[in-house]
């Protein structure tokens, strides 16, 4: 029997790199939903390919121009505009999605398909950072497997699933550097933003190689690290590794270590998501020897990277504090991409609209509902020149 399958953002990096992977092996999936923001050619392509009959297109534009190209096409599809529609397109529990929308906007979706689905995989940094613990608790009401898949926290998981969680001594996340690891601090505002978008590793989109190079994604990973797994923040560390081929480290308390390590590629934590015991994994390469004889590790230089430090602020439970900080470096990444402040500003601004005392009580108060994340990611977008002052 087929297995049914939807995709939150098919069209992004991880939406795309899942369809490879199908596409090898097309006659054992069946896909019953694709969704994209304003990719209306990609997803329409998509649909043919892999004969899709429901899509979604959240962009208003998008969406009625969508409607029209249908029309003319004579395409029998059906597109819808939010995703109020899940309950109509699943009569009955589907066996997989993943949800791999950017940003605040993937919450909603992710937490709304969990009733729909036998197992949901999270790339959406946002959802697990903000609503983890709404999250968590929906995922337990349907009994709705999870998997984190980006690298580090797919590895950990895969490290761990095996064990207690106090098994466990430390786990380390391992992190690039990005681009601006060996450029001096007092350049860095002279650089280009094409110079700090490209990231020597991993290919991503313009949000996400931003916060390789201020180092944020490391911190909201942590936070995920501490979400999904309920472990202690003092026990996960972060360490650069410029090769990006160690993807986890793990000492338990029995004095042994684990390592995970794997190409730079998102393929292999995806394609290991969607098959929990196929080992044939198109195209692996060899294990790498030359790599593994020349690894470096080392620890974040906190002078360069001071965003680092966020992780000192922040309590071993979920909060809307953690809103707090994504919403306000989403804000400032944005001012950023259209030059309206320098490079160095987003970590230096960043910590200082966090620390305010305005916002202190937020350090206290879990999120009871995704409305309560939604109208505080609002306020900081709405206001966030006028905190920047």
């Amino acid at each position: 029997m087929k297995k049914k399958i939807a995709i939150l953002g098919s069209t992004g990096s991880i939406g795309t790199t899942l369809l490879e992977i199908i596409k090898k092996d097309f006659k054992s999936f069946e896909i019953t939903l694709l969704t994209a923001n304003k990719n209306y050619n990609l997803l329409f392509k998509q649909a043919k390919i892999f004969k899709v009959k429901n899509l979604i297109i959240t962009d208003e534009k998008s969406y009625l121009t969508a409607l029209k190209l249908r029309t003319k096409l004579k395409l029998k599809i059906k597109i819808f505009n939010n995703f109020d529609i899940f309950k109509n397109i699943f009569k009955k529990k589907i066996d997989f999605v993943m949800s791999s929308i950017i940003g605040i906007d993937g919450l909603i979706p992710t937490f709304s398909i969990i009733k729909h689905t036998s197992k949901i995989v999270i790339a959406n940094k946002e959802s697990i950072v903000c609503g983890w613990n709404l999250i968590k608790k929906e995922l337990i009401k349907n009994n709705t497997d999870f998997i984190p898949v980006d690298s580090e926290h797919f590895s950990i998981w895969f490290g761990i699933k095996d064990y207690n969680i106090r098994d466990i001594d430390e786990i380390y996340l391992t992190a690039s550097g990005g681009p601006l690891l060996n450029y001096p601090i007092k350049r860095i505002d002279d650089l280009k933003i094409s110079k700090i978008l490209k990231h020597p590793t991993w290919k991503m989109g313009k949000k996400i190689s931003i916060d390789s190079s201020t180092m944020m994604n490391k911190v909201f990973e942590v936070i995920e690290a501490r979400n999904i797994f309920s472990i202690d923040l003092k026990k996960i560390k972060i360490l650069i590794h410029t090769q990006s081929y160690l993807h986890t480290v793990i000492k338990f308390n029995n004095g042994m270590i684990k390592i995970i390590a794997h190409d730079t590629t998102m393929k292999i934590p995806i394609f290991n998501s969607l098959y929990s015991k196929k080992y044939d994994f198109i195209n692996s390469s060899n294990f790498n020897i030359k790599k593994m004889n020349n690894l470096s590790l080392h620890y974040v230089d906190k002078k360069k990277f001071p965003v680092i430090k966020i992780l000192k602020k922040i309590k071993n439970k979920i909060t809307l504090y953690e809103t707090l900080i994504v919403s306000t470096n989403d804000a400032l990444v944005n001012l950023y991409l259209n030059k309206e402040i320098r490079f160095t500003e987003i970590s230096n601004l960043l910590i200082k609209i966090i620390s305010s005392k305005k916002f202190k009580k937020y350090k206290t108060i879990e999120p009871k509902n995704i409305q309560q994340i939604l109208d505080l990611n609002k306020y900081v977008r709405l206001n966030i020149k006028s905190l920047c002052v």
